[in-house]
């Protein structure tokens, strides 16, 4: 850990405050739902949509800034993502329609958090960290992007309380407008090449062929479905089940607190354990999670343990998902193959963020998704489990050269 911390902290430290803010903000959006669509007279299925639209967007995006950051380093990716977040936020917090709420945070802080969260953050600490230590580097930086999410719901809370949701979005820009001078501290170069250089196309076709690169792929949709679902609705559930609105925002804040436990716990367990396995474990104690909050009676207590446990479960997926995919096809494209693998995060994400709202508005409840969050868990644990974590011939054929 010492000897890590020597050679890339400061990597690791400019990766941790970036991913911070970006997911910390990101984090609070559900805190908007309710005052944006009573100020407006929307259904709660205009604002799911273009949250929803982010996260499409951010997944579409998300593997050609992986390409752009593994081939001309990620600061650039950072700088541009971090400018068109912060100005997504302004535009979003003048929003006064369904299709300028889509616009702003949709596609313009869609396209942002592609430049500034976890494909192309974890990339840079993927070819900073030794071998070793990777799948511990990238579970402290996940970590810190689960401190932002605690840390940052109840300063949106009060921001909102205090200026209204239009002017805390505004607050909030400028906020993420920090990410910019943060970029100086990412010393990200691409790796080194080693005999042939493996073009795109060819990365793309060794990842296509390998079976272990789709069953991580689709079972990743299950994770984006659930968080996003949980993240933008759950405030409004616990509402509907007669609980204070503070209720919702501190069980979204346990949620990220105990993410920093579980984020790093994973990346810990993963450079010990089968990264595979952990994640069918992982997935199987969701449906777990989920199932019994649904079984016993909403109260107060239910919901904080519920925060609690989902969050020590909610981005431990990370840390084990692209540390598989390196140690798989190696990190000279771990920023765009891991993009593709988010890509079908992002999938489940807009499907779980707008189907609540649909749903909700059609059927008065949100039990149906909540089941299918259920099943889906079981779906990504059955996935997961036949995956084997055995470097491509190519890298084999590396190692023996050298």
């Amino acid at each position: 850990m010492t000897s890590m911390w020597r050679t890339c902290g400061w990597v690791l430290v400019g990766s941790a405050l970036i991913l911070a803010l970006s997911l910390g903000v990101r984090h609070g959006f559900g805190l908007f739902l309710a005052p944006m669509s009573a100020e407006f007279g929307w259904g709660r299925e205009v604002f799911a949509f273009a949250i929803a639209l982010q996260n499409l967007i951010w997944g579409l995006a998300q593997p050609f800034t992986g390409a752009l950051a593994d081939r001309f380093g990620a600061a650039k990716v950072v700088l541009i993502g971090g400018v068109l977040y912060a100005l997504g936020l302004v535009f979003m917090g003048m929003a006064d329609s369904p299709w300028s709420l889509s616009l702003s945070a949709g596609l313009l802080i869609g396209i942002g958090l592609s430049g500034t969260s976890f494909s192309v953050i974890l990339g840079v600490v993927g070819r900073a960290v030794p071998p070793e230590k990777r799948s511990m580097g990238m579970g402290i930086a996940s970590a810190a992007g689960s401190f932002g999410q605690f840390a940052m719901l109840p300063g949106t809370l009060g921001l909102i309380g205090w200026l209204g949701w239009s002017a805390a979005l505004l607050a909030l820009g400028l906020l993420v407008a920090l990410i910019v001078p943060l970029v100086s501290m990412l010393k990200d170069a691409p790796a080194p090449l080693a005999g042939h250089e493996q073009t795109l196309s060819e990365a793309l076709r060794e990842a296509c062929s390998h079976s272990g690169f789709w069953l991580l792929a689709v079972g990743f949709f299950v994770c984006g479905f659930q968080v996003v679902f949980i993240g933008v609705h759950l405030p409004a559930y616990l509402v509907d089940q007669h609980l204070p609105a503070s209720v919702g925002t501190t069980v979204l804040a346990l949620v990220g607190l105990f993410n920093i436990f579980g984020t790093y716990t994973a990346g810990w367990l993963g450079g010990r354990m089968s990264k595979p396995r952990l994640l069918t474990g992982l997935y199987l104690a969701r449906a777990v999670v989920i199932g019994l909050f649904l079984w016993l009676p909403v109260t107060t207590t239910t919901a904080y343990l519920f925060g609690m446990a989902m969050g020590f479960l909610w981005l431990s997926t990370v840390p084990l998902t692209n540390g598989t995919v390196a140690t798989l096809f190696g990190v000279r494209n771990l920023s765009m193959l891991g993009g593709i693998v988010f890509l079908f995060h992002q999938q489940g994400s807009f499907l779980g963020g707008w189907l609540g709202g649909v749903v909700y508005d059609r059927t008065g409840s949100y039990d149906l998704i909540w089941q299918v969050s259920i099943l889906l868990s079981l779906l990504a644990a059955a996935l997961n489990w036949p995956v084997r974590e055995r470097p491509v011939a190519r890298l084999q054929a590396q190692a023996g050269a050298a």
